[in-house]
């Protein structure tokens, strides 16, 4: 590595600041930076700002010196900035959080070359690894593996990642890579010349067809081997592609026809020299995968029985596969988003383009999402423009729920402050906090925006519980009654949508009870006022029996009054001969209820004035009258019989209805009929009830 005078420079800074700490094995700290610089200079070949930045990152992480954009540069600035808050990072559970703090590298990394410079920081760290203590080399191991490794893979730093992997094993599983790599040394001759013989007649066969190429030829990592004996559960000798050929066609042109068919000519002569295991055939140039990788792969055995793997691309497909979308890191299933798909591919190319410039315009790292720890040290990500109380909730409903505010980075704040990525937020609460409507405009997530909605429902219950039962008491006290149906018209008179809502009113006293009070007494003037009206009425009129009527009822005090109609009630559905009364409504005439009606009583005692006496005409009619019944049943076969016996009275089926309730595994039958009179009725109801099966028959 050349070291221009800004480097030596940087280096002079950070040797000074450095010069009484060492490393694990006693030797000078200065030693890590300078084998950093080293990786990132000579083996990745970033430009002087970024080797600048390793040493002063180390001068400002271990030294507490502080870099300076007017003194250093705003590049290098930022360089320093995002190792230093990477550097922060102390991962609780990588293995459970290892998608998370890899978004978290990422969102530290404003330039995407900082994500680099900590790979190539973690590789110096790997290859050290023999001076940590063994809890501290565990947990290098470990990270590398979960979080540094993939990304390296993604950034298509693949040497990077191989060297990485194979120290990984060789700390992680020692045997087990001693066998490989013994194994992999002890073949190489062999391979040697094994590929040496299966190339010589497929080059022949290639130049005869004017078909141009050139071949990759790669023997499998150590690692790479060792996952697939895991895997396919088979000794080093059962992995067949230990070795591999790629063979990449030049076509002219994009014409995809011909590269296919190109393709399939390659294969053709590959199969014709050696023996396909059409098993492990896999045809992506016909059928691409959804990412639009393109390749032809074939494991074939030669003369000698060894296998190998064979991959047959154009120069075309063979770009697609390692620098489009369907790269290698994205086929292989590493998670991905497409906002970051786009900024990783700027970073290849810039690293694989030493002259690019324009860093300064990538694209930057994803900023929907923000990441922040408790004072613990526990990671959480939240979305972005998330607040103080967002937190709370992510934490615990009832830490939300209670919050009053907090310290974020030691600096007491409201909880309406937003957080940032790094934020360590330490919640303050109190026993006598309670979430306002307010609350709702100052959180983003859909968890505390759920939580602070529910607490609100929860409260208003509270209130409600309380109007109700302040309501109850005080029209005891006034000896006044609110009906349901006055109840309502209230209600929606007072603009309050639910019943909830209007008693919470009541219970926070933002709806006085007098001004119930006021509408009872104006309500029950009018009511006697109709009353009395009607009355005057019928008083004129002459007593005559109505024959003429299409309806069987006689209505005594009410006969023949033109303008005053009578319904039958759907809450009780009369039927001709049961015991019935009449009720004077307001805006629906006189409604015919049963005796037996679950509204009578409250009616006859609330209401007597309004009290219209009626009987039935001495025959019925020749009309019908609807009644619902519900059956419950311990068999659902039982609907059969019940519809036998309903067909042998006079009676027609309206609606037929069954539902199972699983609990006590009974059927619950709802039958909607028509019948002439309730004698008929009575009937039916009655071989019901006999009926096998039946437990329980209700009138509604």
């Amino acid at each position: 590595m050349e070291k221009s005078e800004l480097i030596s420079r940087a280096r002079e800074t950070a040797a000074g600041i450095l010069k009484d700490h060492t490393r694990y094995d006693g030797t000078p700290f200065i030693g890590h930076p300078d084998a950093v610089a080293g990786i990132v200079a000579d083996e990745i070949g970033l430009p002087e700002e970024c080797v600048v930045a390793v040493y002063l990152h180390e001068a400002s992480r271990m030294g507490g010196y502080v870099v300076k954009a007017d003194e250093w540069g705003e590049t290098v600035y930022t360089l320093v900035d995002g190792l230093n808050k990477i550097s922060t990072i102390k991962p609780k559970d990588t293995r459970l959080e290892a998608e998370n703090y890899k978004k978290l590298i990422i969102q530290y990394s404003r330039d995407p070359r900082v994500t680099v410079l900590k790979l190539a920081d973690r590789l110096e760290v790997m290859r050290s690894l023999k001076m940590f203590p063994k809890s501290n080399r565990d947990q290098k191991i470990l990270e590398t593996l979960m979080l540094y490794i993939p990304l390296a893979h993604q950034l298509g730093l693949y040497n990077m990642k191989r060297e990485m992997e194979d120290i990984y094993l060789n700390y992680a599983e020692p045997e087990q890579y001693r066998l490989i790599t013994n194994k992999l040394k002890a073949g190489e001759k062999d391979r040697e010349k094994l590929m040496a013989e299966f190339i010589e007649p497929l080059k022949l066969k290639l130049s005869g067809a004017g078909i141009r190429y050139k071949l990759k030829i790669r023997t499998k990592a150590a690692y790479s081997i060792w996952q697939k004996m895991q895997k396919q559960r088979v000794p080093f000798e059962g992995v067949y592609d230990v070795f591999a050929i790629r063979f990449i066609i030049d076509c002219d042109g994009e014409d995809h026809k011909q590269e296919k068919d190109l393709c399939w000519q390659v294969y053709s002569f590959v199969t014709e020299e050696y023996e396909p295991d059409t098993r492990r055939l896999r045809d992506w140039v016909t059928n691409p995968k959804p990412n639009g990788y393109e390749s032809l792969h074939i494991t074939v055995k030669n003369r000698d029985g060894a296998y190998v793997e064979v991959q047959i691309r154009t120069k075309r497909m063979d770009d697609v596969a390692e620098n489009g979308f369907a790269s290698h890191w994205s086929y292989k299933g590493i998670k991905r988003e497409e906002t970051l798909d786009t900024w990783l591919t700027s970073v290849r190319y810039a690293l694989e383009h030493p002259g690019f410039e324009g860093m300064e315009d990538l694209p930057q790292p994803p900023s929907r999402e923000i990441f922040v720890f408790t004072p613990t040290g526990e990671l959480r990500i939240l979305a972005a423009g998330a607040t103080v109380l967002d937190f709370a909730f992510g934490i615990h409903t009832n830490i939300g729920a209670h919050c009053v505010g907090a310290r974020v980075n030691g600096k007491a704040v409201s909880i309406r402050e937003k957080l940032s990525t790094g934020d360590v937020v330490e919640i303050q609460t109190s026993k006598n906090q309670r979430p306002s409507q307010d609350w709702l405009g100052w959180v983003v997530t859909s968890k505390a925006r759920s939580k602070v909605k529910q607490a609100l429902a929860a409260q208003e219950l509270s209130r409600a519980a309380d109007g109700k039962e302040l309501l109850e008491r005080r029209l005891k006290n006034w000896k006044l009654e609110l009906p349901d149906e006055m109840l309502t018209e209230l209600r929606k008179k007072l603009n309050y949508p639910t019943l909830t809502g209007f008693y919470a009113a009541i219970g926070e006293e933002t709806l006085d009870v007098n001004t119930i009070k006021e509408y009872i007494l104006g309500e029950a003037e009018r009511h006697i006022a109709s009353i009395e009206a009607a009355e005057a009425v019928q008083a004129q009129a002459k007593p005559s029996r109505r024959s003429e009527a299409k309806d069987d009822i006689l209505v005594l005090n009410a006969k023949n009054v033109k303008g005053l109609d009578y319904k039958m009630s759907k809450c009780c559905n009369p039927v001709f001969g049961d015991d019935v009364f009449g009720f004077v409504t307001r805006t629906d005439g006189i409604k015919i209820h049963r005796i037996t009606c679950p509204n009578a009583a409250r009616l006859l005692e609330m209401f007597p004035y309004r009290i219209q006496k009626v009987r039935w005409a001495d025959t019925p009619s020749s009309g019908s009258f609807q009644v619902g019944l519900r059956i419950v049943a311990d068999e659902e076969s039982a609907s059969g019989r019940i519809l036998e016996v309903i067909g042998q009275f006079k009676a027609s089926i309206r609606s037929f209805t069954v539902t199972e309730n699983p609990r006590n595994g009974t059927w619950e039958m709802n039958i909607k009929l028509s019948v002439p009179s309730n004698l008929e009725l009575d009937k039916v109801l009655s071989q019901i009830r006999n009926a096998k099966h039946v437990v329980k028959v209700v009138r509604n």
